[in-house]
């Protein structure tokens, strides 16, 4: 989008004005300015220029005293619930953003953009248009640890032309349409980039003349690579993106290491090349494996020695850890395939609960939680409300609230100070953010190793509270650095339905910890409690708790079904 809008202009400013103001910051525009009173608009060459307008100009530049304005240029009409917030702090944690977003309304998604910039940019959803635009007020300029925000409206997609025949709201086809006549193929399923991290100093090497290198290394491998030149300007390493089959990223790394050897042999620059492969912080876990076993199977098995960056590292702008392989080329490559490997496949077992996440929970807001990668297209879309099979096509009734749940979730006792923070600023933002209650039980003896934090509320607000405590354990290393967060819950069910949660011979409670991969235990011999609840055990990380949680829900809401339709069929036999 590159139509610009300049607001708070002083009376009589004329278009040559504006003109020379332009010329002055050497910000390029096209055609003629269209000035109105006390606002104008002028269009960019492309976005890229009208971005760069708005942080030259928004809240820095005076004209005859008055400070220029500048934004997207939105119409009303297209005046969306969202917006986009530049100029982070960079070590921003996420907590403090979410506090300070949830000041202003209730935040359905914050999405983090990659830039070339040095600070970090967000993406946010706001639950309606008011909310929108009391945060753009607010938060234009709004000062955080030395940077003053910059924000403006991310205006809807409209479908191509502005028609909207056989269109949703978003331009695409109707759910359940066929594709139109000529349409390309969808695309395929999103791939997991390879991720390596180079020193600067080889990175000329690796581009070559004129780029003749790396378009030999992209024919060559059937790869599209970016190397991310223009980030963290400066910085002693720039990171290097190859997207392809995992062979080809294989083959690309390979004659990329090769380069770097060689490189440093003719310039005597180092003595050792190390490989650095960048991965989310959300698949690292699953790479050690527990007591670091993963981890340690691939550097026997590949003869290398690999060592990987500390949580403290990680911030609001940068989710990846550094996983540095050391040992002869072919060695290395062969660890990456292995690393590679387990990176895929916690990606894709992420995106498959992810997805069963989205229909276990109606209007599941995935991206909101935080806890995927940002960039990553595989979240999967909300479900879309077209009806079932066997659905009646009559008028929709009208929506029942969601079903509140209480889930216990134990965390270190030492872990209590992080998730309260400092004056319980921490658990107000989480509980705004969730919109759930979060309570933490008082110790049940002073020497007590775990403390219960029981969270009321309805699913998809159990989802992102336990998700958001999963992640606070990782950040503040709670947990050591080989280990995975694994943590246990409760969850109480009806002691008349506790037999079908473990199923004939234990079939059942087998069955679901294949299928979500967490221990589910039942104690035997449980005495009821005075509503006549027991307690089921779920031990393990976030997705294969949260997957068990929603699975153990599901039996019981068959349970109560089957019990109600009882008393209705029992009921009606009286009547007659």
């Amino acid at each position: 989008m590159n139509k610009l809008y300049i607001g708070n202009l002083p009376e009589g400013v004329t278009a040559a004005e504006l003109e020379k103001v332009f010329a002055e910051h050497q910000i390029s525009f096209s055609g003629q300015f269209l000035v109105k009173s006390g606002y104008a608009f002028v269009d960019c060459p492309d976005e890229q220029w009208a971005m760069k307008a708005i942080e030259t100009f928004s809240g820095k530049v005076e004209l005859h005293g008055k400070q220029l304005e500048i934004e997207h240029s939105v119409p009303k009409k297209q005046r969306s619930r969202k917006i986009q917030i530049r100029n982070i702090p960079p070590q921003l944690r996420w907590e403090v953003l979410d506090g300070l977003l949830a000041q202003y309304g209730t935040v359905e998604s914050c999405e983090q953009v990659n830039t070339d910039s040095e600070t970090a940019v967000v993406n946010v959803t706001y639950a309606n248009r008011e909310q929108t635009r009391q945060a753009i007020l607010k938060l234009n300029g709004h000062q955080l640890e030395s940077h003053a925000l910059k924000v403006s409206y991310i205006p809807d997609e409209q479908p191509e032309n502005g028609r909207r025949g056989g269109a949703g709201a978003r331009g695409g086809a109707r759910p359940g349409s066929p594709p139109p006549a000529g349409a390309p193929p969808k695309p395929p399923p999103p791939d997991v980039p390879l991720r390596l991290l180079v020193p600067t100093q080889f990175v000329g090497a690796i581009i070559g003349k004129e780029g003749a290198t790396i378009r030999n290394i992209t024919k060559q491998t059937q790869s599209k690579i970016d190397v991310h030149r223009k980030e963290n300007a400066g910085a002693a390493e720039k990171a290097i993106s190859i997207h392809s089959t995992p062979e080809g990223c294989s083959a690309a790394c390979r004659m990329i290491l090769d380069i770097m050897h060689k490189e440093a042999k003719d310039t005597k620059t180092a003595d050792e090349v190390p490989l650095k492969i960048l991965a989310h912080n959300n698949f690292v876990g699953r790479l050690i494996g527990k007591e670091g076993r993963n981890l340690k199977k691939v550097e026997q098995d590949t003869e290398t020695k690999i060592t990987i960056s500390s949580l403290q590292e990680l911030t609001l702008y940068n989710p990846e850890r550094t996983i540095t392989v050391k040992g002869c080329p072919e060695s290395c490559c062969r660890a990456e395939q292995e690393i590679m490997k387990k990176v895929r496949e916690a990606y894709e077992n992420d995106v498959a609960a992810m997805s069963l996440q989205s229909h276990l929970i109606p209007g599941l807001n995935l991206a909101a939680v935080g806890l995927f990668p940002a960039s990553s297209t595989a979240v999967p879309p909300p479900p879309s409300g077209v009806p079932n099979g066997d659905s009646d096509p009559s008028p929709d009734p009208v929506p029942q609230p969601p079903e509140q749940e209480t889930v216990h979730v134990f965390i270190p006792a030492q872990a209590v100070g992080a998730i309260i923070g400092k004056k319980g600023q921490h658990i107000k933002q989480l509980s705004r953010f969730a919109s759930a209650s979060i309570k933490i039980a008082p110790p049940e003896t002073p020497d007590s190793k775990v403390r219960m934090v029981v969270i009321t509320g309805p699913p998809e607000a159990q989802f992102k509270a336990q998700g958001r405590i999963y992640g606070k354990l990782k950040e503040e290393n709670f947990f050591g650095p080989k280990e995975e967060v694994k943590l246990e819950t409760h969850i109480r069910v009806p002691a008349s339905a506790a037999g079908r949660v473990i199923g004939k011979g234990g079939k059942t409670v087998n069955e679901l910890q294949n299928l979500t991969a967490a221990e589910v235990v039942v104690p035997r011999e449980q005495t009821p409690d005075e509503n006549e609840q027991v307690i089921v055990k779920i031990i393990g990380h976030f997705y294969a708790s949260q997957m068990a949680q929603r699975k153990i829900r599901d039996i019981l809401a068959q349970v109560k079904q089957q019990h109600q339709k009882g008393q209705g069929s029992q009921s009606q036999s009286r009547r007659k």
